[in-house]
């Protein structure tokens, strides 16, 4: 299990990172982490909507209301110019900080 800070500290690149695909709505975002993590973090609409509010607030996502033919009315997520470039920040932060741990942890890049 994951726990929950490291949870809480990676769903800001990971939502980013989703949403730079194209625009998506909650539920399928949180399918989408499921599925990327093989199940491993299984976030909830308690957890994922924060961020989701959060982002819009820091001006790095849009939101819009859609209704598909199909369905029922979703509020879809895009990511902004000022999001990409957020992405690109949290992109090295978070490469720096796998380097220094596959490097104290295992100097033969072998991770058990």
């Amino acid at each position: 299990m994951i726990s929950k800070d490291l949870v809480a500290a990676s769903s800001r690149p990971l939502v980013l990172s989703i949403l730079e695909d194209g625009e998506n709505y909650g539920y399928a975002i949180i399918q989408r982490v499921k599925e990327l993590s093989d199940n491993q973090l299984q976030w909830t609409d308690g957890m994922l909507y924060p961020v989701l509010h959060r982002l819009e607030r820091e001006g790095l996502i849009t939101s819009k209301w859609q209704t598909p033919t199909n369905g029922r009315r979703r509020k879809y997520y895009r990511l902004n110019d000022t999001g990409r470039s957020a992405l690109i920040s949290e992109q090295k932060q978070w490469l720096q900080v796998h380097r220094t741990l596959t490097k104290l942890w295992n100097p033969q890049n072998s991770l058990t």
